[in-house]
C-alpha cells in the first residue's frame, strides 16, 4: 500500500466516486448483490482530483510502460482519462469503441495507430476485465502492441485477476479495493464490524447473500 493507492482512494470516498453500503447492498446490472458500488465519471466535475488521477496514471505509465507510443481510452469512461494522460505526456490518444460502428467506415478504433505501435489501454474501472481485454484485442487486430492496462480502480475480484492472466495482459492500477476498505475504516466511513463482510463479498461476489 503506497501513498498514492492510499490518496486516490480517499479521493473517490470524499466526492463518492464510490460509496459503500455493507448492510444494504446494491444490485448490479449482473444482478450480483456487492456492498461497493463505483462510478469513477464522477471524477471529471473535480479538477483538482481529475489532475491527480491524471499525473499519477502517467508515473503509473512511465514506471510500468516506458516504451508508450501511444493511449487508448475505452469508451466511454476511459476517455476523458485518456485524452489527459496523453496531453501530459504529449503522446497520440484513439479510444475504443465496445463494437465496430455499424456505418461509414465501421470503424471500432477512433483516431490512427500504426502497425507495431506500443499502446497502452486506460480503464476508469476493473471489475471482471471484459470489455477492457475486448478492446486490447480491438487494438491487437488492428496492429497496436498493446502492453498492457492503466486503470484508476479495480475490485480485485478472482475472477478478473484470472481473466488478464489468461489474456497475457498485464494491469496496474492505482488503487484497490482493499485499500480503499482500509481507508474506508480509517475515516469513520464503516465500522470495524462491517470489515468482514466487506472482504468475503471479494472472494466470491456471485454466492454473496444468496
Amino acid at each position: 500500500m503506497n501513498d498514492t493507492s492510499k490518496r486516490i482512494a480517499r479521493h473517490l470516498l470524499d466526492i463518492q466516486a464510490v460509496t459503500l453500503s455493507p448492510n444494504d447492498p446494491y444490485t448490479w446490472a449482473s444482478g450480483i448483490k456487492s456492498p461497493i458500488y463505483c462510478d469513477n465519471r464522477i471524477t471529471m466535475s473535480y479538477p483538482l482530483i481529475r489532475q491527480d488521477i491524471a499525473k499519477s496514471l502517467v508515473e503509473l505509465i512511465r514506471k510500468e510502460y516506458p516504451e508508450t507510443e501511444v493511449i487508448a481510452g475505452t469508451a466511454t469512461a476511459g476517455i476523458p482519462q485518456a485524452c489527459w494522460v496523453a496531453d501530459l505526456m504529449n503522446l497520440p490518444m484513439v479510444y475504443i469503441r465496445s463494437k465496430a460502428k455499424d456505418h461509414g467506415k465501421e470503424n471500432q478504433i477512433e483516431g490512427r495507430i500504426s502497425k507495431g505501435q506500443k499502446m497502452v489501454v486506460i480503464e476508469d474501472l476493473i471489475s471482471t476485465g471484459g470489455s477492457v481485454l475486448d478492446a486490447c484485442e480491438a487494438a491487437s487486430r488492428e496492429g497496436a502492441l498493446v502492453l498492457g492496462v492503466a486503470a484508476i480502480f479495480t475490485y480485485e475480484l478472482p475472477k478478473g485477476l484470472l481473466n488478464f492472466k489468461d489474456k497475457n495482459i498485464k494491469l496496474y492500477t492505482l488503487t484497490n479495493y482493499s485499500v480503499l476498505v482500509e481507508e474506508a475504516l480509517k475515516s469513520g466511513y464503516i465500522k470495524e464490524n462491517d470489515l468482514e463482510t466487506l472482504k468475503e463479498w471479494k472472494k466470491n461476489p456471485a454466492e454473496w447473500r444468496k
